[in-house]
């Protein structure tokens, strides 16, 4: 059986002793970047790998080209990857603290890199220790697999795509930030607030349901046929503030049956980077 979007806390227990399974722990908070990985040290799923946001997930930062999170080198990832056991055969199940929107990353940055076999744990850690599933604190030994990567392009917009698509009535481009952010009335992390024109806003947070899990199926399929009003997945690009939550929105998008959209990678940060791209801000 593969997984390719969700898995649950009683998946994961069934399957979690089976051969080439790998369990990422991608804990992480923006406004204190230990915090993840010092969780992480103290208890998780047995097994489990520790990604960190900015130093496994993300390349390197450059100033007045990139965004906060830039997607990481092939190459690099590759390796870091294969450090963690995962080939092409390999079961994927990645999970935090926050209902996946950092998980979700990882999710979608192994299937850009063409692994569909990765699933985010339903919940995440907080459900699999309310189950009382176990947990403990060692940290498992680098592997030596070989990831082979398969790059699909056709997941990733950039920032000229979005600019070359505007007035295009037959693409969407949907910001995945909270409302305040969106419209330009409040921006707590990046310098300039606004959003890019023709945007329209669907906060990740809205595939959640109040316990933390993913909304049904059936209830994202509703939604985002409701948003998309009969444009094709493919021609749907999801930003938010760096690329890393935008990605819960293709993930809720891709596990209710619509397909795979797109990511503009750098999102806002990128975007406004450059002057001369146009920004949009409806607020005080």
């Amino acid at each position: 059986m593969k997984f390719s979007t969700l898995i649950s806390v009683d998946g994961l227990a069934q399957f979690m002793e089976s051969s080439n399974w790998v369990v990422i722990d991608c804990r992480f908070w923006l406004d204190d970047a230990d915090k993840g990985r010092l969780d992480y040290l103290e208890s998780h799923i047995p097994g489990a790998y520790y990604a960190h946001l900015n130093e496994d997930l993300s390349g390197p930062i450059v100033a007045g080209k990139t965004g906060r999170h830039p997607l990481p080198d092939v190459d690099v990832f590759s390796r870091k990857l294969g450090s963690w056991g995962i080939d092409s055969e390999t079961q994927v199940v990645v999970y935090d603290d926050r209902s996946g929107m950092i998980a979700a990353r990882l999710w979608w940055l192994l299937h850009w890199m063409g692994h569909e076999n990765v699933a985010v744990l339903d919940g995440g850690f907080p459900v699999w220790v309310a189950s009382g599933r176990p947990v403990n604190n060692h940290i498992p030994k680098p592997k030596s697999s070989k990831f082979a990567p398969n790059i699909q392009t056709q997941m990733i917009a950039t920032a000229d795509d979005v600019l070359n698509r505007f007035g295009d009535p037959g693409y969407m481009l949907v910001d995945s930030r909270a409302p305040e952010r969106y419209l330009g009335i409040d921006e707590p992390i990046d310098p300039v607030a606004g959003r890019i024109p023709g945007a329209l806003n669907y906060p990740f947070e809205r595939n959640f349901d109040v316990c933390g899990n993913f909304q049904l199926k059936h209830i994202l399929k509703g939604r985002f046929d409701s948003l998309f009003g009969g444009i094709p997945t493919k021609q749907v690009t999801f930003y938010c503030g760096s690329g890393v939550t935008a990605a819960v929105n293709v993930l809720a998008v891709f596990h209710s049956g619509l397909g795979m959209p797109q990511l503009y990678a750098g999102s806002w940060s990128e975007w406004i980077t450059d002057a001369e791209r146009p920004i949009l801000k409806h607020g005080p």
